[in-house]
């Protein structure tokens, strides 16, 4: 074998612009720079040793073969959670809801992916909670239509609920009320549901009423009152009667009433409604609701009802009376009343108008309207259910109210000149009354009276 010495080596293996052209035994090579006694250069040698050349191709091995295990592990982590979205969405109905779609021909709803809501929310950021309340978060986001949404995130649902949930996305998908939010599509490939509703921008009624965060309270008049009222009384009707299967709200309450940028009430918040078909008188289940609005018949029985929706409503009256909360602390002992008991306890002793809002218990104009929205509250919070109207007598009588109200005040009138025959007649209140309260003549002379 030749070495680099030999003055042969440099003409077999010449180099030319510090390129080898020739490799002997098959090695990369490079061009000696050192110079020989007699003045030439001497020609290639092999760039790595044997041992060199072993060492990188161990190395390179090693490499290739870590690659593909982690591209093989990625694989196959990719694979089982396509899987498991997989089985979240038929978990989740969503098979059910994509067959009731076809043969319904729903297109209202979008069905959107992890990835979209994960988007939308910035990746469920702090900073657009929305609120947080017993049934799930909710947060502002933005899908890539730039349409502004709310996402609720609900909690855990039992498995038997499932089909139930996947019912109430058909139906709400079906509603086209102006004083409903409007469901607009859902999320089902993830271990809990996710859905997306309009965005109401001008917040809760709670707020509206108690104050929100910087605990602001602006004047609000009778007739924006009654309006806010009038047609959450609607919305509730409709889901009520207007619909092929009722729907039962289960969670009445102010903070589930939405303002919009014109003071428009929508309810919102249907995590504890629940289905039933026309025929049907009652639907049994665990009652879910909010301590304040809870009615206490359907607590005890637990049979959720339409009268349930129609005693927590009545408790929204009195908030909307009272400017209080459902459970508020008193100014004198500071301690925590109920404003049900409160109010049912003052109205039967006569002395109710002390609880009541200044900003309309001195407004003559509004007496006999806001006597009559007292009475109406007091008669949807009746012990028992059979004793409560329905939320269509509750919503043509606050309409009635509503524009006698509008009428009065445009006119200047005193609230003398009630026509009963343009509002709610006597006997449609009265009855009631004298049953919740035994027949106490004190309360029939109120209510005549009134």
């Amino acid at each position: 074998m030749l070495r680099e010495q030999d003055p042969k080596y440099e003409e077999l293996y010449p180099c030319r612009n510090g390129v080898c052209l020739n490799t002997p035994g098959g090695y990369d090579c490079k061009c000696k720079k050192r110079t020989k006694s007699d003045g030439t250069k001497f020609g290639c040698r092999p760039l790595y040793s044997r041992d060199e050349q072993l060492l990188i191709g161990l190395s390179v091995s090693a490499v290739v073969i870590i690659s593909l295990a982690c591209f093989l592990a990625m694989q196959l982590q990719r694979k089982k959670h396509r899987k498991e979205k997989d089985e979240y969405f038929k978990q989740n109905g969503g098979l059910m809801l994509y067959d009731e779609m076809r043969s319904r021909q729903v297109d209202t709803v979008r069905i959107l992916t992890e990835k979209e809501i994960k988007i939308a929310t910035d990746n469920y950021n702090e900073d657009r909670v929305l609120g947080c309340g017993g049934h799930g978060m909710v947060y502002k986001g933005t899908l890539d239509d730039l349409r502004e949404v709310a996402i609720k995130k609900s909690k855990v649902i039992d498995d038997d609920c499932r089909d139930e949930f996947v019912n109430e996305i058909i139906i709400l998908s079906q509603i086209n009320h102006r004083n409903i939010v409007r469901l607009l599509g859902c999320c089902l490939d993830i271990d809990v549901p996710v859905l997306v509703y309009e965005f109401v921008s001008n917040g809760t009624l709670y707020e509206f009423l108690h104050g929100g965060p910087d605990h602001n309270l602006s004047p609000i008049p009778l007739d924006l009152r009654l309006k806010i009222a009038t047609q959450s009384a609607e919305a509730l009707a409709y889901l009520h009667s207007s619909t092929s299967r009722t729907i039962l709200h289960g969670d009445v309450k102010s903070a589930n009433i939405l303002l919009d940028d014109q003071c428009n009430a929508k309810v919102a918040d249907f995590g504890a409604s629940a289905l039933k078909s026309m025929d049907e008188n009652s639907f049994i289940m665990l009652v879910q609701g909010t301590l304040g609005y809870l009615d206490p018949e359907s607590f005890i029985s637990h049979l959720l009802t339409d009268k349930s929706d129609v005693y927590s409503f009545g408790v929204v009256l009195l908030e909307l009376l009272t400017r209080k909360r459902a459970l508020y602390a008193d100014n004198s002992s500071n301690e925590k009343k109920s404003l049900t008991h409160n109010f049912l306890l003052m109205f039967h002793q006569r002395k109710h108008r002390t609880m009541l809002d200044s900003e309309i218990a001195d407004d003559a104009v509004a007496t006999v309207v806001v006597e009559k929205l007292a009475v109406l509250a007091v008669h949807c919070l009746s012990t028992k259910g059979d004793d409560r109207p329905t939320m269509k007598e509750v919503a043509e009588r606050l309409q009635v109210l509503w524009r006698h109200q509008i009428h009065a005040a445009s006119n200047g009138e005193n609230g003398c000149g009630f026509d009963s025959n343009f509002g709610v007649s006597p006997s449609s209140v009265v009855l009631p009354l004298d049953e919740m309260t035994d027949g106490s003549l004190e309360m029939r002379k109120l209510v005549l009276a009134v």
